[in-house]
């Protein structure tokens, strides 16, 4: 999964020659994820076609205001197509939309959206060699920066004209991984290792026959896809779950007993920043597996159990300066217990849920958590799908990180 998975892209193609590049443009954002809409200025329809842009996008193309051969349409609000994008993509901007970008000009649907947005702009110039050394050319790009707005650098090759030198348009390729890398440089966990357990854990009463619990894994890996969506670099150790996540920053770890993630957390704790543990951990194990598959040959069977290593406690017994996080799962005195194990545990913070809150707990798409940091201070949410509690959580964590 790619950072731009999910994003909103509004991309703005102006009258440029390299405008036939934007057709591999929008696919490679569509096959990250993301959704496209696309404008036009009518003059840039001379190099590539509406129809190829909205058949790859799979959204109509923007280009006027409003369709003079229907007077009933409703027009085209730039206001709302700012508003809409999570980005603006200007490629190729040309030396007359640059000139008209910076100094306010405001007469076509691109740059009417171009002064709403209130998103971050991105903008690729493409021109020939000697218009982009021109001074007032130089003036734009400069103005357009100190505006706020991010240059993708025009590169040496060769030009319409025939000409050689600076002036071409980045490639589709490279346009994609400068914003990818920009967006990424700016996330609030770049540069954070981020250690997450979830799911169960099963341990083996014979070959066939285990101990297990309830867990889905689906908190931890909202949590994963979460902190990897803000930049961290994730180590997700997941007990046997139907789970999936796809994530470039996500390095998944499969075990299947409370013994191969107790080995797998400590051999990655040490080399992060933050660690939580939101596996549901089997607290007993069968003391003696058998080796074959018990027969049943009475009307009892007897299991004698032994307590499996704490991998909580034992990371708080051991932690630096990571920024170590626990749950707790209660039935009754909620609180009261998982005070008790934060301060126990050595915890920097606790997230609390209980299985007498309706919709909360294992196997549901959504909880309801209160989280408690090493002061005891309480903050409580109301019932929120797992991916907007698993932001709710990181958002505390960073905001703790910050004091």
């Amino acid at each position: 999964m790619s950072v731009l998975s999910g994003k909103k892209v509004l991309l703005a193609i102006s009258a440029g020659i390299a405008a036939y590049k934007t057709a591999n443009l929008v696919r490679l954002f569509i096959k990250l994820d993301a959704e496209v809409q696309v404008i036009m200025t009518p003059a840039s329809k001379d190099f590539i076609t509406p129809l190829t842009l909205s058949s790859l996008s799979k959204n109509p193309v923007h280009s006027n205001f409003y369709s003079k051969e229907d007077e009933n349409e409703l027009w085209n609000n730039h206001v709302e197509l700012g508003l809409w994008a999570d980005f603006m993509l200007i490629a190729p901007a040309t030396a007359n939309t640059l000139s008209k970008m910076a100094n306010g000009t405001c007469n076509n649907l691109l740059l009417a959206t171009y002064l709403s947005a209130k998103c971050p702009v991105y903008f690729a110039p493409a021109m020939d060699l000697d218009m982009y050394k021109h001074p007032s050319t130089k003036q734009s790009l400069q103005k357009l920066q100190d505006f706020g707005n991010i240059i993708i650098p025009a590169t040496s090759g060769e030009l319409a004209s025939g000409l050689v030198g600076e002036g071409r348009m980045a490639e589709p390729e490279d346009i994609v991984t400068f914003i990818e890398n920009d967006m990424v440089s700016k996330l609030p966990l770049k540069g954070k290792k981020v250690l997450i357990t979830a799911g169960p854990t099963y341990e083996a009463i014979d070959p066939v026959r285990f101990i297990g619990n309830h867990s889905s894994g689906k908190m931890g890996f909202a949590l994963a896809r979460e902190a990897a969506n803000l930049g961290a670099k994730v180590t997700l150790i997941s007990g046997p779950t139907n789970q999936q996540l796809k994530h470039s920053f996500v390095n998944r770890i499969d075990v299947v007993s409370a013994q191969e993630m107790y080995t797998a957390a400590h051999t990655y704790f040490k080399e992060v920043h933050i660690a939580i543990l939101s596996a549901a951990v089997a607290d007993y194990k069968p003391k003696n597996v058998a080796s074959q598959k018990i027969k049943k040959a009475s009307n009892t069977l007897h299991i004698e159990l032994t307590p499996t290593k704490d991998i909580l406690a034992s990371l708080g017994a051991i932690k630096k300066n990571q920024f170590l996080v626990g749950f707790a799962l209660e039935t009754n005195n909620e609180l009261e217990h998982a005070k008790e194990k934060l301060q126990r545990k050595n915890l920097d913070a606790i997230v609390l849920n209980s299985l007498q809150d309706k919709g909360a707990g294992f196997a549901t798409d959504t909880n309801k958590v209160t989280i408690i940091d090493k002061y005891l201070k309480e903050q409580s949410f109301q019932l929120k799908s797992k991916t907007e509690v698993a932001k709710d959580i990181l958002e505390v964590i960073i905001s703790k990180l910050e004091q």
